[in-house]
């Protein structure tokens, strides 16, 4: 505090005194001596007090340097496939897994008008993947038939009010899809289809259509 003060007097000071001298009395002389003391423990405080930090700071130079702690690694967290919402919510991982043998862990759902589609997927790779649309219109067995089921395709029973199923070559960018279509029992449209990787044979597709109907046995539509 006392060093505070000293920078405080004004600089100019010390040159009034010396321009006009006068009688200074003993008391007068002790109370300067006084305050030039107390200034002078101020300084030699701050001496001390510096000396102190130096030492301190020289003995947390001499410990240990900390060690860098990587951090942990991160945790997998398995998502459901409902979470993507849409036609997602009307499928699961687990039911995929156990009717089509491939685990799938990316689902990703999307509207467009009146139709909503949910593409699944495993993370490491962009096929096979598995397509579900839900078409909200309603219609009768007779325009399904007539306007819906393509040429050539199968028909399923016990699948809605009316199924098919079929399987498409191979084209450019992925392999053979596998496709079942139903009428569902409120009159929606739906569609599951797989597609492939490429160098998949056809035959590899038509195995798969057994498993791609019990699936799609699974699906409830009107919880969409």
């Amino acid at each position: 505090m006392s060093a505070g003060r000293v920078a405080a007097d004004p600089p100019n000071e010390g040159f009034r005194r010396a321009r006009t001298p006068r009688t200074v009395s003993d008391g007068h002389l002790a109370g300067t001596f006084r305050r030039r003391s107390a200034r002078g423990w101020s300084v030699r405080g701050r001496i001390v007090v510096a000396g102190l930090a130096g030492l301190l700071v020289s003995g947390c130079a001499a410990e240990a340097e900390p060690v860098a702690v990587p951090p942990p690694a991160p945790i997998a967290v398995d998502v459901a496939a409902s979470s993507s919402g849409g036609a997602c919510r009307l499928l699961d991982f687990t039911v995929i897994e156990q009717l089509v043998k491939v685990r799938f862990d990316v689902a990703a759902a999307s509207e467009r008008v009146d139709t909503y589609t949910c593409v699944v997927r495993a993370e490491s790779a962009s096929l096979p993947e598995l397509t579900l649309s839900v078409t909200d219109i309603k219609i009768d067995k007779a325009t399904f038939a007539a306007d819906v089921v393509p040429d050539k395709a199968a028909k399923v029973t016990g699948l809605g009010q009316q199924a098919y199923r079929r399987t498409v070559a191979a084209a450019s960018g992925h392999g053979p899809v596998a496709e079942v279509g139903w009428l569902a029992t409120e009159g929606r449209l739906a569609t599951l289809s797989w597609t492939a990787a490429r160098g998949v044979e056809r035959s590899a597709a038509e195995k798969l259509i057994g498993d791609l109907i019990a699936l799609a046995k699974k699906v409830d539509t009107r919880a969409l």
